[in-house]
């Protein structure tokens, strides 16, 4: 039973009243409780003390009644008893928080065993009390587990307020990257269609090498995120060539070593125009390789194998291809099958081996994009 000594029934304290343990004095506050005892005297007597102390009750004999009732009701506290015939207490426990994760469970017991008080703890209950118990411990038991129960909630929604409020920065920060990409590319693209319409020779050479690289990283199973960065890179990755004087860029004669080196400026030239994008840094990164060899032979930097970035190797074979097969102030265009032919004599060499089989599959299969074009006018 509930140990009165200390406080007289007849000497409660006033009605809207518990025990505020952070302060030692009786503060005003009202919880909703359950209390699930099976034994009939214990469960009304605590029904009533609890009452007088100010409280809304709510009493129930057994744990299957308890989750009955839980579905039904929102509750703050729950005192249970841990040993019920139909439902120990520990079952009840992890049950009733299941439902409801912000119940503060206070758990009675009518003997003090260690083993017992560990089990209910380690399932969530805040306290564990040992019958008899004296008014005020009981007061202040239930004010602890009301101002912890207050606390966590306020914790937790502190941080989903937090986390929303990244998530809102995080949306808004991705919104305006997008919007400053879509600026940036669309003006590096007027350039690139600005140079290119000057010359018929170079005319739709920048999609084409987009569309076809694209395809060829869809073909290796690469990341989508990846496969648009590689067609995004296409779309950049001759804007360097707007530095490259015209006379060279439309020689109808073998280019000089000088007038070469002049050319492979090009990469140069471009990366120093698009390195203010940083957010398009993979993009930079295929755009800078796409002139490196796979055996190291290349420019600018020499790079070999896989040191080169898969989009800057795709790349590679997509230029090659497409200058290959389009018209030249000094040539004609090239047959689709005797490009690869040739190509394929470069395998290893200036070519990934894996890359030039994809990029072959796509050309067989006709999987690239088709653009009305004047490479064979």
């Amino acid at each position: 039973m509930i140990d009165s000594a200390s406080a007289p029934f007849p000497a409660l304290t006033p009605a809207t009243s518990s025990f505020d343990p952070r302060t030692g004095r009786v503060a005003s506050r009202v919880s909703r409780i359950l209390v699930v005892e099976d034994d009939d005297a214990m469960r009304h007597a605590l029904a009533r003390l609890l009452e007088a102390r100010g409280h809304e009750v709510s009493v129930c004999a057994s744990g299957s009644a308890a989750l009955s009732m839980m579905e039904q009701e929102t509750f703050v506290v729950m005192l249970c008893d841990d040993r019920m015939p139909e439902m120990p207490g520990t079952e009840l426990l992890q049950r009733a928080l299941a439902l409801d994760s912000d119940l503060a469970v206070l758990v009675l017991s009518a003997g003090n065993d260690a083993r017992a008080a560990m089990s209910a703890l380690s399932h969530g209950a805040l306290e564990y009390l040992v019958k008899p118990i004296a008014l005020p411990d009981l007061d202040a038991a239930i004010a602890r587990a009301v101002h912890r129960r207050a606390l966590e909630i306020g914790r937790r929604n502190a941080e989903r307020q937090i986390r929303e409020e990244v998530l809102l920065q995080t949306m808004e920060l991705e919104k305006d990257k997008a919007t400053l990409r879509a600026l940036t590319i669309g003006i590096a693209e007027t350039l690139i269609n600005a140079m290119e319409a000057k010359d018929v020779y170079l005319r739709g050479h920048s999609r084409r090498v987009a569309e076809q690289a694209a395809s060829v990283a869809e073909e290796l199973g690469l990341h989508p995120d990846t496969v648009e960065d590689i067609r995004l890179a296409g779309k950049l990755h001759d804007i360097g060539k707007i530095g490259i004087r015209e006379e060279i860029l439309n020689k109808p004669d073998a280019l000089t070593a000088e007038e070469y080196e002049h050319v492979k400026e090009h990469v140069r030239i471009g990366m120093n125009i698009l390195e203010p994008l940083h957010h398009i840094s993979e993009t930079l990164e295929y755009i800078h390789d796409h002139h490196e060899h796979f055996d190291g032979s290349g420019y600018p930097r020499g790079k070999r194998g896989i040191e080169i970035s898969i989009g800057g190797r795709i790349l590679a074979a997509c230029d090659a291809f497409d200058a290959m097969t389009s018209r030249r102030a000094y040539r004609e265009a090239f047959e689709e099958k005797h490009v690869l032919d040739d190509l394929r004599a470069h395998v290893g060499r200036l070519l990934d081996p894996a890359v030039f089989m994809a990029l072959e599959r796509v050309v067989v299969r006709r999987r690239t994009l088709t653009f009305i074009d004047d490479r064979h006018a």
